[in-house]
């Protein structure tokens, strides 16, 4: 998890919420739904990225609550 934002992964005892470079988890929930809810208003709150991962802990999902310019340059 290397990059800046809330992840929302696989953990044992369900879906956890963790800050990009956190050793531990913000919260844990029992089903995905429930923790995308979670991280979602974190990054909404800290204007960052969110990153949904999925069983095999790969990035399956992303979305930008920050300041992205639109349209992108380039």
């Amino acid at each position: 998890m290397s990059r800046k934002g809330q992840h929302v992964v696989p953990s044992e005892d369900g879906w956890s919420v963790r800050k990009a470079g956190a050793s531990k988890a913000s919260s844990t929930h029992a089903s995905q739904e429930e923790a995308i809810a979670a991280a979602t208003t974190i990054a909404r709150n800290q204007r960052t990225e969110l990153y949904i991962h999925g069983r095999d802990g790969r990035i399956r999902e992303r979305n930008s609550y920050g300041t992205d310019r639109y349209p992108p340059k380039g």
